[in-house]
């Protein structure tokens, strides 16, 4: 029987050009979520923070660009991939959590939508191209790819276009360790409906959870930690002792979720990718995942990371990552005609998101 599916025919990325490195903290003064001065020595600190995140260095956005700007540089890059005319896209999604924040403002602008920036800056005139954006933390390019392949297996859409694009870099809190986590970026996928069947390439399943009782705050938006510091100015804040438990427990099982969906078993799985948040974090979504099918080997090569250089970009992690390994630019990994991979991110919400994929 002959299915639709929603099949990758294009990727993109943007990484911004400019590189702050770990030693560039050096004798920034950190102050905890009581306003007290941290007196660990802060090269001690930032040695803590790599072991535990894997990051070394992150990319900020120039100062002339916006997370709009960005995206749209990964979808021309993505556009040109698949091989397809823009105008013939039906539809433009954008997951972004901030919109446009211009450097030097503390307004995030968000009206027009990002999508329709993006549509903008393509010169794309088809009014049937619907653009517009979607919020859910970092899981958002996610939810924007299975809202896409619903569209596209309903029969509502042939040709989707979904970008993930941030500047974290801008709503970050200096005086706050967290801080050296986040980073600028944009990643851009295009789908198409394609024939096949169910050993065709295409997505195959998905998952998708919001906890909001106690998990509500876990990410959310506070002043700076600096004393005395204006109210009125905030920042990303997080507690990170809760979102790694939180994530720990609940992302593996919305992984494993998926791959029952999907009729998979973990070891069929040639890659993982995964939200560039935190190394040790995601090494431990893939142990929990296999204990969870009773295995304790785990393959070489089967988790792609961008994070050591890259830093976290929220919802332009994944599509940058997936876009990186499928052009052979990460070494040790590649994808290839066949494969079985999954996608999976966790993020402010709090939500948790994955799907399965045959390359």
């Amino acid at each position: 029987m002959q299915l639709i599916r929603t099949v990758i025919t294009g990727s993109g990325c943007y990484i911004p050009t400019q590189t702050k490195l770990n030693t560039d903290f050096k004798g920034q003064v950190f102050y905890t979520e009581d306003e007290q001065p941290i007196t660990t020595p802060s090269l001690e600190i930032i040695e803590k923070f790599k072991d535990i995140t894997g990051i070394v260095e992150r990319c900020y956005a120039s100062n002339d660009l916006t997370a709009a700007d960005m995206g749209a540089l990964a979808a021309k890059i993505a556009i040109k991939n698949a091989g397809i005319d823009p105008e013939s896209l039906d539809q433009i999604i954008v997951a972004q959590n901030f919109g446009n924040v211009y450097k030097n403002t503390i307004q995030s602008d968000a009206v027009p939508s990002l999508g329709s920036h993006i549509k903008h800056a393509l010169a794309i005139k088809n009014p049937n191209c619907v653009a517009y954006d979607v919020l859910f933390g970092c899981p958002g390019w996610i939810l924007g790819v299975t809202q896409a392949d619903a569209f596209i297996k309903a029969g509502l859409a042939k040709k989707v276009l979904v970008i993930g694009t941030e500047t974290l870099s801008r709503v970050i809190d200096q005086y706050d360790r967290d801080s050296m986590i986040f980073s600028d970026g944009a990643g851009a996928t295009v789908l198409e409906a394609v024939p096949g069947n169910e050993n065709s390439s295409g997505i195959i399943a998905s998952s998708m959870q919001s906890h909001c009782t106690d998990e509500l705050h876990y990410i959310s938006m506070g002043k700076s930690y600096l004393p005395n510091a204006d109210p009125s100015v905030r920042f990303i804040k997080m507690k990170g002792r809760k979102v790694y438990e939180y994530a720990l427990k609940n992302v593996p099982l919305a992984m494993k979720a998926c791959l029952d969906k999907s009729g998979i078993h973990v070891s069929e799985v040639k890659k993982f990718f995964l939200h560039q948040a935190n190394e040790k974090m995601d090494e431990g979504f893939i142990k929990a995942l296999f204990k969870l099918y009773g295995l304790k080997e785990i393959p070489p090569h089967i988790m792609p990371m961008s994070i050591h250089k890259l830093g976290n970009s929220s919802v332009a992690t994944i599509p940058t990552l997936y876009n990186l390994v499928s052009k052979g630019m990460i070494p040790d990994h590649e994808v290839l005609p066949g494969d079985i991979v999954m996608f999976a991110s966790v993020g402010a919400g709090m939500n948790i998101n994955a799907f399965c994929y045959r390359v």
